[in-house]
Formats: structure tokens, sequence, C-alpha cells
């Protein structure tokens, strides 16, 4: 993926000037052997603010994009909270743990008293930081916490660098896709929002384009035997090609470019076809392409495609699993409960990789309203397909009505059961669903697309989210732990 940054790691060691420098070095060190990752090792340990600016000169020459600065013992307040203010990235604070009870006199260092007084300074200047779950620890513990702040950086580091072209207003019907704006600005993402007319416009002058040909050979190999509908490949060729120079033409001072577009009901009529497909095929690229203008579900998807590095999809929570069906093929095989579960679809828009079979059909509920009772034509595009079984995450950054930062995450898994229905569709499983859809995605007033990231990275999910200011952010929490809104007389 070329969408996503590369993190760079760098180390700088604190000390504060009543304590041995040398210890704090020499857990540096031991730190940075415990690594297995590289991570560039600052010389400099930082005593004082002049320190601090040397030590920010060695970082930035060496090209550090995400910083852990480390206590090795208790540390200089100032100093250190300072280096992350102008560091200019993200950045991670974690202190050593004493090693050993024989040597409590000229080795004990304090970073566990000194990681509180680093966190109050850090609050003092309103400085965002990483601080693990328990930041204290051996080398190669805090070796461990290192591997955690990557994603966490890598998404932080796309953020800042991310700007969302939409295309065209949400659908009259899905006002939950209309969110304010204002909290990108806070992210520091850019937004290009733009008209359809503008789209389709860009489409007709790529009419007859060279490329063409090249694209369609591309997804007749990827279709294989799905490739139901050939004859509508060379415009979904076109329009891929559109998008993605359209892209290159406007990302600005931008490195990262995502989408959100309109897709029905005019989309069909004018351009002659849907886009679901197409939108799979970038988002395989990792430039997701969210549905229905849904710009905090392009959002959510790219911070999944930064911390999985992996591609992701963007699903409606969409329909229950009958209760027979739960009966026959879940109930006894697989532990969980009817209201566990539950089937999550679009239209087709999740990539083929994360298909077990994927066919190119057209869309069956814009075919209603737009071609009843005939061949299908102007809705076909989608890519269809049972999800593949396996871990996911399903989360979701959002803004509400009142412009606040919400979130969710939690943890589950696609079941290896056939959906017998049509779209993108898996059954998905998450333990105390049933709750969780009442008292977060319901009382929290979120939309109903989610993104799914294909593996289990809430933690890494969680801490970002709590890093970027979100205050409270819902899970599923299990049946010992009630809701705020939960009636505990049920």
């Amino acid at each position: 993926m070329n969408n996503t940054p590369k993190v760079k790691l760098g180390i700088v060691a604190v000390s504060r000037d009543c304590f041995p420098m040398e210890l704090s070095e020499d857990r540096r060190k031991a730190v940075v052997e415990a690594f297995d990752g590289e991570i560039f090792e600052c010389l400099t340990t930082v005593e004082n603010e002049k320190d601090m600016r040397k030590a920010l000169a060695e970082v930035k020459e060496a090209g550090v994009n995400a910083l852990v600065v480390y206590l090795g013992n208790f540390g200089p307040e100032t100093s250190e909270t300072l280096l992350a203010k102008e560091f200019d990235g993200p950045v991670m604070f974690a202190a050593a743990s004493e090693e050993s009870g024989d040597n409590l006199i000229g080795g004990r260092g304090d970073a566990y008293c000194g990681m509180l007084n680093a966190s109050y300074n850090l609050a003092l200047r309103n400085i965002k930081a990483y601080i693990p779950e328990y930041p204290v620890g051996t080398a190669p513990e805090v070796a461990d916490m290192i591997k955690e702040f990557v994603p966490v950086a890598n998404a932080i580091l796309g953020l800042k660098n991310l700007k969302i072209i939409s295309f065209g207003p949400r659908p009259q019907d899905f006002l939950a896709c209309n969110a304010p704006i204002k909290q990108l600005y806070n992210l520091g993402v850019e937004i290009e929002e733009n008209s359809e007319l503008d789209l389709f416009a860009a489409f007709n002058e790529h009419a007859n384009d060279p490329r063409i040909p090249e694209v369609i050979a591309s997804m007749e190999k990827e279709l294989g035997e799905g490739n139901k509908m050939p004859g509508i490949l060379p415009k979904l060729a076109q329009y891929e090609i559109t998008l993605l120079d359209w892209m290159e033409a406007h990302k600005g001072s931008r490195e990262y470019v995502v989408f959100a577009n309109k897709c029905w009901p005019s989309f069909q009529t004018q351009f002659g076809f849907v886009p679901c497909y197409v939108n799979s095929r970038l988002t395989a690229m990792g430039i997701p392409v969210s549905c229905e203008v849904d710009i905090y579900g392009a959002l959510s998807e790219y911070i999944g495609t930064c911390i999985s590095q992996d591609v992701v999809t963007l699903l409606d929570i969409n329909n229950t699993v009958p209760a027979d069906m739960y009966e026959s093929e879940i109930k006894g095989k697989f532990d969980y409960t009817l209201k566990d579960t539950f089937m999550a679809f679009h239209c087709g828009n999740t990539a083929s990789c994360k298909l077990t079979c994927g066919t190119m059909k057209n869309q069956m509920i814009m075919a209603r309203a737009l071609e009843p009772n005939q061949e299908p034509n102007i809705t076909r595009g989608t890519l269809e397909g049972d999800i593949i079984p396996g871990d996911i995450t399903f989360f979701r950054l959002q803004s509400n009505a009142d412009a606040e930062l919400t979130a969710y995450v939690a943890q589950g898994e696609v079941l290896p059961v056939a959906t017998r229905s049509f779209g993108a569709i898996g059954v998905f499983a998450i333990p105390e669903m049933g709750r969780f859809y009442r008292h977060v995605l319901i009382e929290g007033r979120y939309p109903h697309h989610g993104a799914v990231a294909f593996g289990h990275f809430g933690k890494a999910i969680y801490n970002l989210f709590r890093y970027l200011g979100v205050k409270e952010v819902g899970f599923n929490q299990p049946k010992t732990m009630l809701y705020k809104s939960e009636n505990p007389f049920c």
C-alpha cells in the first residue's frame, strides 16, 4: 500500500540532573537491544532545554517521525515535555522499572515517580502523548510497548496528512451519514467537497482513455469465473481511472487520500452503472471509498487501513440472523447466543480478497426502483459474495450532532456460515452484541455504517481514539458490567 505512512521510530532518553545520567543511557541501550525492529537511538540524553534542542535536531536529521521519550530515571519535567511539544509528531512516554533489589541506592532511578510528573506537565502544556496501559517496565517490556505504539503512530501520521475527497451531497434518506465536519479540521484532516457534476464531467473526459483496456484486463483477472457481466467492465474501468486521476490532481499539500462518494440513485441513471466494484478495488489498493458520501465512514476505514496494514471494508449493521438459521448452523457449534449474532452487509464494496468467492452482479435493491421487471443494465457493477470467516474489529469514529467526537470499537468474528443472501455480506458474532447494539450504537446515535478491520485490533484502535481526544469510547461490555443507560432490573 502506498497510501499510508511508514513509521520511522526514534528513542530519546531523559535524565534528571540529580540522578546518574549513565543510568538512563544504559537503560536506553538495553531497550534498543530488546526492540525487534528498526529504531534510531539518539545519543544525546536530555537533562535540560539545550539538550532537548540538540536531541530534537538529531532525530529530525535522522528522519524520525514517531518518537519514544524514555525516562531511564526520574527525568526533567520541563525539557522532556518541551521535546514532545516541538517534535511535531506522535510521541510515546515510557519509564524504566528498577532492575534489582541489590541495587537500590546508586542504581535506583525513580522513573515510576517521574512518569507521574511527566503526565502532569503534558497536560499543563496541552500536549497529546501516547502513554501505554502500564507505562513502566524492564527493557523487553518497554520494547513491547513500543511495538504497540507503532500502529497508533501510523494512524496519527496518516490523519495529519489525509485529505478526504467527497462527491455529491448525502442521499435524502441517509441523514445519519451527514455529520458536522468541524472535527475533521480539529484532527488535522482536510476535506474537498465536490458536486456529482464535477465527477460526471471528469468521467466523460476519460471516454476512450488508452488505459481502459489494461484496467479491464486487471478486472477480468481478478474476477475470474465471477466475471458474469463483462459488458459493464469498460465503464467501470473508465470510472476507476477517473477517480485515480482525480486523486493525484487534487492531493494538494496532502500525501494520502480517501473518497466519500454518492452512489445512488441518480448515479445509475447518469453514469449507467453502480460504482461498488470500483470502490472495492480502490479500497484494496489502500484507498478506501465509502458509500453514500459517508465522510466519517471513509475516515474510519482509513484508520483501520493504517492500523491493520490490510484491506478494510465498510458495512451496514444490517439485519438479524433468523432463529431457524441460528438453531441449525450456529447453536452448539459456536459459543454465541442469537443476540450475539447479526448480519453485516453492503451492496458490493468489499474487496474480492475479503470474499470467499466474488461474483459481478447487479444491485438488487436499486434494480427494484430503477429497472423493475427487466434485464438489469444501469444497476450492474456490484461485487457480491460471503465475507471470509475469521477475526474482525468493528469500529467507527464519528462526529455527533453537537460536533463532538464519539467512537466505538468491538472485537468479534465472521462465522463460517453461508449467508444465503445477496450483496457483500457475512454472519458476524460479537460477544454481548445485543446489549452493545442498544446501549452504545442506538444510545450513542451512531449511523448504520461501521468500519471493519480483518483481525483483532481493538487495543490499538481504542488507544488511538483516546489519543485523538474521544472522551468516552464505547465497547461491548461483559455481562457483569452495566452500561450507564442499562436498566439494572432487566
